[in-house]
């Protein structure tokens, strides 16, 4: 059984799991140490990480949150920048981050979707080793699901690539917090039904879109797309696993965290405690993030 020594009250995962986190973030500490700059830079930005309490994590805070709560592998995520720049600028830090850290730090690249040298960006990263492109966020960067014509391109080059894209997704409902946006089911299934080869990551649940796929022609737009279930904490009751496994299958759920929103150890603690399977586990805490992201097989950990 698979069990951090610095963590004894942490239950336990089934044997040979080795758990990635597929939803996180990281910047480089240039961001945090001068974040008036990109406040200044970037209205998204501010509007999540005005706040001095929004806490902005490194690689280094990562790798030691991950010892802490016993994972293999995180997954990180570039920030939805609207200035190609600033997406040049974190996708150097991540593939750096790569690099340092070897097989700890997968990551995605991050584009501006809109502008005209996304795709090479797009390009250069995955020349740098990127499992995909994300967290891509519609109201932070300024385009619509309900014109999918317009990302085209960088479409074109993941399914070119065999490369997944993430995107941040949002509630229709419920309360107001800061980064909820606006893309809701209604508007991100317009995407889908335009690119149904692409591989495509639904972030935070999908806004609630997995409870739609009760309706038959639902589930047929949505057959190659997963959810991920960053910040599962601040949105919904842990139900949330249980019923979307139950409704779409255990095979298109990732477990995501979406750090330093929640801390990794606590966040995992909560889902061993959701009444999941042995069965089902394995393919949510590792399989499926390996699959989605091609990621190599590591066998078990310890």
């Amino acid at each position: 059984m698979i069990q951090s020594k610095t963590t004894p009250d942490l239950p336990t995962a089934p044997a040979g799991i080795a758990i990635v986190d597929a939803h996180t973030h990281i910047f480089p500490p240039e961001v945090n140490e001068n974040r008036e700059a990109f406040i200044e830079r970037d209205p998204w930005f501010a509007h999540l990480y005005g706040h001095p309490l929004a806490r902005v994590a490194t690689a280094e805070d990562m790798i030691h949150s991950m010892e802490i709560a016993g994972f293999a592998q995180s997954i990180a995520c570039g920030f939805p920048w609207s200035d190609p720049g600033l997406c040049l600028f974190h996708n150097d830090y991540m593939a750096e981050c790569a690099s340092c850290y070897s097989w700890r730090i997968p990551w995605l690249g991050t584009v501006a979707p809109l502008d005209p040298g996304a795709t090479k960006e797009a390009e250069r990263c995955f020349e740098l080793g990127a499992s995909g492109i994300g967290e891509l966020n519609a109201d932070g960067q300024g385009f619509d699901f309900r014109q999918p014509e317009r990302l085209a391109p960088l479409v074109e080059v993941c399914l070119a690539h065999d490369k997944p894209i993430m995107f941040h997704t949002s509630e229709p409902l419920g309360h107001v917090y800061p980064g909820k946006g606006t893309a809701s089911p209604e508007k991100f299934l317009q995407f889908l039904i335009a690119y149904p080869e692409l591989r495509v990551v639904a972030a935070h649940w999908g806004g609630g879109l997995p409870f739609y796929e009760l309706m038959p022609e639902i589930r047929l737009q949505t057959a190659n797309l997963v959810y991920d279930s960053g910040a599962s904490t601040k949105l919904y009751r842990f139900d949330v696993f249980r019923s979307v496994i139950d409704v779409v299958g255990h095979e298109r759920v990732l477990f995501g965290s979406d750090y330093p929103v929640l801390k990794q150890r606590r966040f995992l603690r909560s889902v061993l405690q959701a009444g999941l399977s042995d069965d089902e586990l394995p393919a949510i805490l590792e399989k499926n993030a390996r699959r989605v992201y091609g990621l190599p097989e590591m066998g078990s950990t310890t």
